[in-house]
């Protein structure tokens, strides 16, 4: 199909940057365009907050710019490359089935990257044909807005569109290009790719990120080893987040671990509904190494492959670099259960964590464990002193054994003239009574992308944009599926 020419503004404002850095970095070129574009899904909201505006009757030109048919006004598109340890393996990657149309300005000064998604083969698709499934983007339009709206850092999801195209995985599905909105693409496998095939790039290319998302540790007296102790901290604070809410990635090789700290790849990922620490959904991570409660060991082994990409700029002496590097490391453990403890005290209503309260902690996830019970609504039950309809099977609340944990966390929660409803209080903000379900998530995906029916979809949506609201009576949403997780799998849609 023939390309047309940019389109009018809309409000685009490009700034782009990356495409001026090392031609070797990159590779330029244009989506591929597709037979007969259809929009799916428009984030109107996300879209007010770029400064992005299409009158009423612009639908045509959405799905024309937004599948890549024609390119906003002042972008220059490119495919990112990179590399990564994938599953602990050392491996060339890059942007095989995505292009970043450019780094976009919104009214309010700040910069995100507009990236397609399943936009067509690249030099990096390494025998991939570089497109994507409705269903696949669909599901990550979907996750990632929840996640928003969790109130955990996130790539955004501007638009889906259909490409009237087939795409074969295990069966025929439609084609899609989902619209990603990120603070940055940059990752640790760019820093890996630079590193070990571009090393002369190395300090350049430190300098273009820390100016541009941490401009203030420019004037650092080391400030590649300020960059990564910012990175550090942010990806605590994510990792942590994700475990608030029984978030499990799924795939966190380096190349899915983001500089600036957001989620990002939508793929395996899944949420807990029954806890178990060792919890995995991903089809490919037949040895758990991505399990629920591996991730904080796992974002610890991301940045150690981080700290080695960073070695020659902590200092010239090697053996001085690599023992300031493993100091750093060696914090990680420390800061990170200091942070998840004082995460998990505020699910349970207390906000300032004293000796003890690790144990505390650490009892009630053992016995959520050995009872099987929903990590969501094991917190939404003490909110209310149980609440035995939101629970499939056996309740905790119901159990011997939880009794006396109860009266702990009671007597606890109650120190120093503190009520149960201050508890309460601080609970309602840190414990969502919504998430996205796997079995409902299924069903809307299933409905859209084979049936043509977004009303499931819209309603679950709706529902994940305010997770945080208590419903006057539980809701169909909040119910875990009957039978548990047992056999569910998630997929990389690749």
């Amino acid at each position: 199909m023939k390309r047309t020419n940019q389109t009018s503004n809309y409000g685009f404002n490009f700034q782009n940057t990356y495409i001026k850095l090392d031609k070797r970095l990159f590779s330029s070129l244009n989506p591929v365009s597709v037979k007969k574009p259809s929009v799916a899904l428009w984030n109107e909201t996300l879209a007010k907050e770029l400064g992005l505006e299409f009158p009423d009757g612009y639908k045509k030109d959405l799905a024309e710019i937004f599948s890549g048919n024609r390119l906003p006004e002042g972008s220059q598109p490119l495919a990112q490359a990179y590399a990564g340890h994938q599953f602990g393996h050392f491996t060339m990657l890059g942007d095989g089935r995505a292009i970043l149309m450019g780094e976009h300005i919104t009214p309010e000064n700040k910069k995100f990257d507009i990236q397609f998604k399943g936009s067509g083969q690249t030099p990096y698709s390494r025998r991939g044909d570089g497109k994507a499934t409705l269903y696949s983007m669909l599901r990550e339009y979907l996750i990632s807005e929840a996640m928003h709206h969790l109130g955990i850092p996130t790539s955004r999801s501007l638009a889906v569109v259909a490409t009237g195209e087939e795409v074969i995985r295990e069966t025929t599905h439609q084609g899609a290009v989902l619209t990603r909105v990120m603070t940055s693409h940059i990752r640790v496998g760019t820093f890996e790719y630079i590193r070990y095939l571009q090393p002369q790039l190395i300090e350049e290319f430190t300098r273009y990120v820390i100016n541009r998302h941490f401009p203030d540790l420019a004037e650092s007296e080391n400030p590649a080893l300020a960059l990564f102790e910012k990175v550090m901290q942010l990806q605590i604070d994510l990792v942590v987040n994700w475990m608030r809410v029984g978030f499990i990635h799924g795939v966190m090789n380096t190349d899915n671990m983001s500089i600036p700290g957001e989620t990002f790849d939508y793929g395996p990922c899944a949420f807990m509904n029954d806890y178990h620490s060792q919890k995995v959904f991903s089809s490919i991570d037949h040895y758990g190494r991505y399990a629920f409660g591996n991730q904080p060991s796992i974002a610890q082994w991301n940045l150690a492959c981080f700290a080695s990409t960073l070695l020659s700029q902590f200092d010239e002496n090697e053996e001085t670099a690599t023992e300031m590097a493993k100091e750093r490391l060696e914090e990680f453990e420390k800061q990170f259960s200091s942070k998840f403890v004082s995460m998990m005290c505020r699910k349970l209503g207390i906000d300032d964590p004293v000796s003890g309260d690790a144990e505390l902690v650490e009892e009630l996830l053992n016995l959520m464990q050995e009872n099987k019970a929903d990590y969501t609504n094991t917190f939404l039950g003490l909110e209310n002193k149980g609440i035995p309809c939101l629970f499939d099977g056996s309740n905790i609340f119901e159990k011997e054994a939880f009794s006396g944990w109860l009266n702990k966390w009671e007597n606890r929660v109650t120190q120093n003239g503190f009520t149960m409803e201050d508890a309460k209080k601080i609970m309602q903000k840190n414990n969502p009574a919504f998430i996205p379900r796997n079995h409902l998530v299924e069903e809307a995906l299933e409905a859209a992308s084979n049936k043509s029916d977004f009303n499931p979809f819209h309603k679950l949506h709706k529902i994940l944009s305010d997770p945080y609201t208590r419903p006057r009576e539980v809701s169909s949403y909040q119910l875990p599926p009957p039978g548990g997780d047992a056999g569910y799998q998630t997929f990389c849609g690749t």
